[in-house]
C-alpha cells in the first residue's frame, strides 16, 4: 500500500522527489553576547559577562541535526547524564530562535545521549562558585536566569516541540521537557524534582506545573522528591504519550516526513503530530499507575491545598501511621522520615511555592523563581546539600541551617519570595504569557473532565464519549477505569 496519506493529512516527503539528506551541524560559532546571554535582571552586568565565557564552552555538548522538516537537539554529555550548563543553554537558545523563523523547520525534537535525557543542572559547579562569596553567588544566579529564559522560550515556543523523556529526567531536564506540548515517556523514564534533597527548591517552572497535577500529587512530589517511573509519568500527566524506546528513532523519521502548509495554524499542526505519535502507541505495560486507590486518596488528603504548613502535613502523616492499613503505615513512616531529612528551609519554601505559585502566569513563574533561586544561592544549605549529597555522597543527614522545621521562621520563608529592591524582574526572551497551558488537550483527559462526564452515566458510556473526543488515544480507557475505581471505593 502506498505510504502517501489521504488529503486530510499532510503528505510525507517520501512522496516527493527530494535529494537532501540529514546532516549534523554542531553550533560552534561564537555569539556576540545578545541580550538573552546575560542571566541577571539587567541586560549587562560584570558578573553576567563572567557567565558567558564562550572561549571555554565545549563545542560538542549539544549537537543539532536537520532531517527534512525535523530539527533535532541532542544533549551530549552522557558521562554527566547530560546535566545542563551555560554552555549548552547558549547553543540551544539561538537555534530555537533561528528555527522559529524558518519555514523549513516543521518540528523540533529534543533528546539526550546515553541513559539520561537530562539529570538536572550542573549544580556542583554552582556550589563551587557560591563558595567564592557574593560575586560567585551572583554568577550562579545569572546561570539560573539564563536557564529560565530558555525554559520560558520552550514554554511559549511557536513551533511544535517534542521532548523524548527517555531515561533520567530530573531538575533542569524537566524544564527542557515538561512545558512542551509533546512529552514522550518510555519504559526508561525516571522523573523527579529532587531539589529539597540538596537545599534548593523545585524550579524550572515547577511553580506552574506541579500545582496543576491532579489532586495533591504535585505537592507530594515537590516535598519528598519521590520518583515517577515509566508509564506512571504518562498516567499522571507529566508526559502526553507513552511509547517503547525502541520506536523513538522510527517516530523521529516519521515526523520528518510531515509537511505543513504555511497557512496551517499551530493548533492544527499539533493535532497532526499528536495523531502521528499515536501511530507508535503499541500498548501500556500497566493498567494503573503505582500511586492509585487508597494511597492516592491518602496523598490527596494529607498534602491538599488547605494544609497550612509542613508541621500540619507531618501531623496528618502521623495519623496515618496509627489508623491506616499496614501498607499505608509503612508509606507514611517512610514519608515522615523523608521530609525530616530534607533541608527544613527548602521544604518550608517549597510548600509556600506550591500554594502561591498556582496563581502565577508562566512568565511570572520564571521571574519569581529567579528571585527565589537568587536567595538560595546566598543561603548555606545549597552548598551544604550539594557537597554532602552529590560530591561527597555522605549517607548521614547534612548539617542544615536551620536544622529543624521548628526553627524555621515565617519571616525567613517570606524573604525568599521578596522581589528585587529596585523592582526589576528577569527579562525574558519571549513576550508570550498565559495562565493555563494552551496545549493541555493533547494528554489524557483530566480527572475533573471524567467526573463531569460521569454524571448519571455508566463507565462504558463515559469511555465511548471520551474515546471519541480524544480520537481513540491510548490510555483513555485505563485512566477512566482508575478514576471510577478510586471514587467508587
Amino acid at each position: 500500500m502506498s505510504r502517501c496519506p489521504s488529503l486530510r493529512r499532510t503528505a510525507p516527503l517520501s512522496c516527493i522527489s527530494r535529494t537532501s539528506t540529514a546532516r549534523a551541524m554542531p553550533l560552534r560559532a561564537r555569539i556576540n553576547s545578545p541580550a538573552w546571554a546575560t542571566g541577571s535582571r539587567k541586560y549587562a552586568t560584570p558578573t553576567a559577562q563572567l557567565l558567558n565565557p564562550q572561549d571555554t564552552d565545549d563545542p560538542d555538548d549539544v549537537t543539532f541535526t536537520n532531517n527534512y522538516g525535523v530539527r533535532s537537539i541532542e544533549l551530549n554529555r552522557p558521562k554527566k547524564l547530560n546535566s545542563l550548563n551555560g554552555s549548552m543553554a547558549r547553543k540551544i537558545i539561538p537555534r530555537l530562535q533561528e528555527w522559529a523563523k524558518s519555514d523549513m523547520a516543521g518540528v523540533v525534537i529534543i533528546k539526550g545521549s546515553g541513559r539520561a535525557f537530562c539529570a538536572g543542572g550542573d549544580v556542583a559547579e554552582l556550589a563551587r562558585w557560591n563558595r567564592e562569596g557574593a560575586q560567585g553567588q551572583q554568577r550562579s544566579s545569572d546561570y539560573f536566569g539564563l536557564e529560565y529564559k530558555l525554559d520560558h522560550l520552550i514554554a511559549t515556543y511557536t513551533k511544535p516541540y517534542v521532548a523524548f523523556m527517555d531515561g533520567i529526567t530530573m531538575g533542569g531536564g524537566v524544564g527542557l521537557s515538561v512545558h512542551a506540548p509533546f512529552r514522550i515517556a518510555t519504559e526508561n523514564t525516571l522523573f523527579a524534582m529532587p531539589e529539597t534533597t540538596i537545599g534548593f527548591f523545585p524550579d524550572v517552572g515547577a511553580s506552574f506545573f506541579l500545582p496543576r497535577i491532579e489532586g495533591a500529587l504535585g505537592t507530594y512530589l515537590a516535598l519528598t522528591s519521590e520518583q515517577v517511573k515509566g508509564v506512571d509519568a504518562f498516567y499522571h500527566g507529566l508526559a502526553t504519550h507513552y511509547i517503547h524506546s525502541s520506536t523513538l528513532q522510527h517516530l523521529e523519521s516519521r515526523l520528518a516526513e510531515l509537511q505543513f502548509p504555511d497557512y496551517m495554524t499551530l493548533n492544527n499542526r499539533l493535532k497532526i503530530i499528536n495523531a502521528t505519535i499515536e501511530e507508535f502507541s503499541t500498548g501500556l505495560p500497566a493498567e494503573r499507575p503505582h500511586i492509585t486507590g487508597e494511597l492516592r486518596r491518602t496523598i490527596d488528603n494529607v498534602f491538599h491545598v488547605d494544609q497550612p504548613d509542613v508541621e500540619t502535613i507531618l501531623t496528618s502523616l502521623e495519623g496515618v501511621t496509627k489508623n491506616g492499613s499496614e501498607e499505608l503505615k509503612v508509606w507514611a513512616e517512610k514519608t515522615i522520615d523523608t521530609i525530616k531529612t530534607r533541608s527544613p528551609i527548602s521544604v518550608a519554601v517549597t510548600l509556600q511555592q506550591m500554594r502561591i505559585g498556582r496563581n502565577w502566569s508562566i512568565a511570572e513563574t520564571f521571574q519569581r523563581e529567579y528571585d527565589i533561586a537568587s536567595h538560595f544561592m546566598a543561603h548555606p544549605d545549597f552548598v551544604e546539600g550539594v557537597t554532602s549529597r552529590l560530591i561527597e555522597r555522605k549517607k548521614e543527614r547534612p548539617n542544615w541551617e536551620p536544622n529543624t522545621l521548628e526553627q524555621v521562621k515565617r519571616k525567613d520563608v517570606d524573604a525568599f519570595f521578596a522581589s528585587a529592591g529596585d523592582g526589576t524582574r528577569l527579562p525574558l526572551i519571549s513576550e508570550v504569557d498565559y495562565n493555563e497551558y494552551p496545549h493541555a488537550w493533547i494528554g489524557l483527559p483530566r480527572e475533573e473532565e471524567i467526573l463531569r462526564e460521569a454524571g448519571g452515566k455508566k463507565a462504558e458510556e463515559v469511555v465511548a464519549i471520551l474515546l471519541e473526543k480524544y480520537e481513540g488515544k491510548q490510555g483513555v480507557r485505563e485512566k477512566i477505569a482508575e478514576v471510577f475505581d478510586r471514587y467508587k471505593s
